[in-house]
């Protein structure tokens, strides 16, 4: 006689479990980790350290070989894409696939943005292989000056050069979209400042209308600490339904609220950033509920560090009925950051993805040192990856 009891649920993941969360780390390596995080939660050490670090730069001081043994060692995944395969391992092994992003910043002349379209080129290719490389990733400023996306995105008429810059900028973000649509592989398209996103929101809502009519392979990000995005995404979920494709979105709160700020006040303007943070947690977390109420014709990546939003979305996937597996949803986080959300909730069966950020110490080290500030201006965060740490070396002392 076949049981009439309920069906097990799975539990939901537990983000304390520092065994699971550190495991791929050796004693060595989470020493490191903790000595990295209390220099960059002391802001006046990592102002000094940024400060340093730039003017070493500028005078073209040998300093790659300190910042690859440490800062560079932690968040990156090496210097080319076959530097970074031992962390694609590494991570496949703990169930997390990698995003290889090469974050080469500030290049402005064509042969350099041609180059940063033929790397971005190579992540697809090294995908199209490898199931632990589920996404690719660019930014368009990457591929753009980004004075031209400026302009554009304010609505000025092009001519001449800057006309026929504009179509090869749209001709390197259309090879990158027809390459990660023929392989298969989904490519995110980051965000970035608020001067600039009009122009990317344009390109990306073509390229998701041409290449998304089947599963949602183009992505674009939403910025949540921005009051309109909420209802932009609902907009966007609205053309998309209408046009028959599938929307795919990258949430993230936000990256450049500082900027942002002094911006708008330089210009004397309203600014596009939410007034406190419980007002940019209401909407990313309204943004989740929205994205699994619609996921017949979405695809959502979580790209967070709040554990709160990040257990949000482990429950409304179960509560939907949805697999935890469902290609259609991911969370993501940045390598070297935050692993008690990335191993634990992968341990537990969703999808999960870390940004490998890679490139030449000295072309990504302006990555870098913004990734410092920013996550030295990140309410508890520091905090959060010492206790995390602290944590799970005294259970390994036990």
């Amino acid at each position: 006689m076949p049981s009439t009891a309920p069906a097990r649920v799975a539990s939901l993941p537990d983000l304390g479990d520092t065994r699971i969360a550190f495991r791929q780390y050796t004693d060595r390596g989470l020493l490191r980790a903790y000595w990295l995080f209390r220099i960059i939660g002391i802001p006046w050490l990592n102002s000094l350290g940024r400060v340093l670090t730039q003017a070493a730069i500028a005078l073209h001081l040998p300093i790659k070989w300190a910042v690859k043994a440490t800062i560079f060692k932690h968040f990156c995944g090496g210097e080319t894409i076959d530097e970074c395969l031992t962390t694609v391992r590494k991570l496949g092994d703990g169930g997390i696939g990698t995003i290889l992003d090469y974050s080469v910043e500030g290049q402005e002349d064509d042969d350099s943005l041609d180059h940063t379209r033929d790397e971005i080129l190579r992540t697809i290719a090294e995908a199209r292989s490898r199931k632990d490389i589920p996404f690719s990733v660019f930014k368009v400023t990457g591929i753009s000056p980004s004075e031209l996306l400026e302009r554009v995105s304010k609505g000025e008429a092009l001519a001449g050069d800057d006309a026929h810059e504009w179509l090869l900028v749209q001709g390197r973000v259309e090879s990158i979209c027809q390459a990660a649509h023929d392989s298969g592989t989904p490519v995110l398209i980051d965000a970035e400042d608020s001067w600039y996103q009009p122009a990317i929101d344009a390109l990306v809502e073509r390229m998701m209308e041409r290449f998304n009519t089947e599963r949602a392979i183009v992505f674009n990000t939403i910025q949540l600490y921005r009051h309109d995005r909420l209802a932009f995404l609902k907009a966007a979920h609205g053309r998309a339904t209408a046009k028959g494709y599938h929307l795919g979105v990258k949430l993230v709160r936000g990256a450049y609220m500082e900027k942002e700020r002094e911006a708008a006040k330089e210009q004397g303007r309203p600014s596009p950033i939410h007034a406190d943070k419980a007002a940019v947690d209401h909407d990313y977390d309204e943004a989740l509920r929205f994205c699994v109420e619609h996921i017949a014709n979405m695809a959502v990546m979580a790209g967070t560090h709040n554990e709160q939003s990040s257990m949000l979305l482990a429950r409304l996937i179960d509560e939907a009925g949805l697999a935890r597996n469902d290609r259609r949803l991911w969370f993501a986080q940045l390598l070297g950051m935050s692993d008690n959300i990335s191993y634990n909730v992968a341990d537990a069966g969703y999808n999960v993805a870390k940004y490998v950020p890679y490139g030449p110490v000295r072309a990504v080290l302006p990555y870098l040192i913004r990734r410092a500030q920013e996550n030295s201006s990140v309410a508890g965060q520091m905090g959060r990856e010492l206790r995390m740490i602290l944590a799970e070396r005294k259970r390994r002392k036990a």
